[in-house]
């Protein structure tokens, strides 16, 4: 069972969104606590990307500390910035 630590900039994202997006988007968090299959951003990348709806949650996985961090929540638009912005680094 992995912990899981949300970014204090996704908490700001959380409160905006609709109570019924944010219910899905905690439905999915929780199961990433448990669930062993994850999706690559990219080949190589240390980032995993998960979809609810038009919404994606990008995260990171420390397996050492069996760890998730959660650091990004958004639509497919602002992840795509988002995206765009790892790349660069």
């Amino acid at each position: 069972m992995y912990n899981i630590i949300i970014n204090p900039d996704v908490y700001d994202v959380l409160d905006t969104l609709s109570k019924d997006i944010r219910e899905r988007i905690w439905k999915k968090l929780n199961r990433l606590e448990e669930d062993k299959q994850r999706r690559h951003l990219e080949y190589g990348c240390n980032f995993f990307v998960e979809e609810v709806g038009q919404y994606r949650i990008g995260y990171k996985v420390f397996e050492d500390e069996k760890l998730i961090k959660i650091y990004f929540i958004g639509k497919h638009k602002d992840y795509e910035r988002w995206y765009k912005q790892l790349k660069m680094w």
